[in-house]
């Protein structure tokens, strides 16, 4: 057992905790879901926890390129974000520091044990969400203010913070173990599907945002300029913003320039012969 992982591993579960929709701390789905919950932060927030940031980028970088195109529909979720975030990148840095390992475990982690968390979580929601009722029929402030507030936070602490640090503290005995025994072609298949995923992810989301076939123009565009003419991805934002203006300006006039009416044409020359006189 590493004493050294302990102080990173309580914060990456406190970050996991914050990540969260119904913690208040961060604003909820402001500060919280939408920011420490994007497994991009997490690598950012993560890495600093274990001194290492520029490794705690690249494994946030791929884990949100795979889940980009996750969506929550209502209160049903095919794979639980924060879990995957905070606990696959954790175990990666306490480990190999590998992104494609990152993705693995990420998976792993988001689709198994955080729905296991994220259902756990939803049903002793519902207990609580039935005593603070019960107190609110009996006019009982304190009971309120327990059952809606002060109790469903400390669950979500239990059952957040606590299975992430459990899960770095003592899972880098384990993946150290499976990684260093595995067969070799085993590893490779990681690695290689580690790699495939984010680009899976992508195709997800342009699948979801390419309406027309000819909006793949400006994507391969984008790819030719950054793969063979060398532009990182700061220049080529900025082309992007230029081109998307353009594009703006383009289809809005196009768009305001309505065609004149038999009727309308026939107004204003009759209006514009009253004018000769």
């Amino acid at each position: 057992m590493d004493t050294g992982l302990l102080l990173p591993a309580l914060l990456t579960g406190i970050f996991c905790y914050l990540g969260v929709i119904e913690t208040p701390w961060l604003f909820g789905m402001t500060g919280g879901f939408y920011i420490v919950g994007r497994p991009l932060v997490a690598g950012l927030l993560v890495g600093i926890a274990f001194g290492d940031v520029q490794a705690g980028i690249l494994c946030g970088l791929a884990v949100q390129a795979v889940f980009i195109a996750n969506l929550t529909t209502g209160g049903a979720t095919n794979s639980e974000i924060t879990y995957a975030a905070y606990g696959g990148i954790g175990l990666a840095l306490a480990t190999t520091k590998d992104p494609a390992v990152a993705v693995t475990l990420a998976i792993l982690i988001g689709q198994t044990f955080g729905l296991i968390f994220y259902n756990s979580r939803m049903a002793a929601y519902s207990f609580w969400n039935t005593r603070a009722q019960t107190a609110a029929e009996k006019n009982d402030d304190r009971g309120i203010v327990l059952n809606h507030v002060v109790y469903p936070q400390i669950t979500t602490f239990l059952l957040r913070a606590v299975p992430v640090f459990l899960a770095i503290f003592l899972g880098k005995g384990l993946v150290n173990w499976l990684l260093s025994n595995v067969p070799q072609v085993v590893t490779d298949i990681i690695s290689v599907l580690g790699g495939v995923l984010p680009a899976l992810g992508i195709a997800m989301l342009m699948s979801i945002v390419v309406k027309e076939k000819a909006h793949l123009i400006f994507f391969f565009a984008g790819f030719v300029l950054m793969a063979f003419a060398g532009l990182n991805m700061i220049a080529l934002v900025f082309i992007a913003a230029l081109v998307a203006y353009i594009v703006f300006l383009a289809t809005g006039n196009a768009s305001n320039a309505q065609p004149k009416t038999a009727n309308q044409s026939a107004d204003s020359t009759v209006f514009e012969d009253d004018d000769l006189f």
